[in-house]
């Protein structure tokens, strides 16, 4: 039976976007985020990298688009991708997650360590 529609089932699906991946620049550190684009150099948010114009350079240090490497979408897994299903599940935090994780272990570190003054 016909739809009347040439879509076929695995083209209506909503594929991920790399649209949404973040480029840093390595010479000074810069995150272009697409969501945001670039006010500096009339960019509206929205903008994938790949989409800008040929002459943009980096708004910090002029670095060419070369210079940029793709360091994936926000609020994902920090670390390699084929490196997620390894360790004890921090693997999969985000960077968020990751820095809760470590200070607040530190934090904690310092509260025991206050409290053996107590013992006096």
């Amino acid at each position: 039976m016909s739809t009347g529609s040439s879509e076929t089932p695995e083209t209506s699906k909503p594929t991920p976007e790399k649209a949404l991946d973040r480029y840093e620049c390595r010479a000074c550190g810069y995150v272009y985020e697409p969501t945001k684009g670039d006010g500096k150099r009339q960019i509206p948010p929205g903008t994938a990298f790949e989409e800008l114009p040929q002459g943009w350079r980096c708004p910090v240090c002029s670095a060419q688009r070369g210079k940029f490497q793709n360091i994936g979408a926000a609020g994902g897994a920090s670390g390699f991708t084929e490196n997620v299903g390894y360790g004890f599940g921090v693997n999969t935090l985000t960077p968020g997650q990751k820095n809760l994780l470590i200070f607040g272990g530190l934090a904690l570190g310092l509260l025991f360590f206050l409290s053996l003054y107590g013992l006096q």
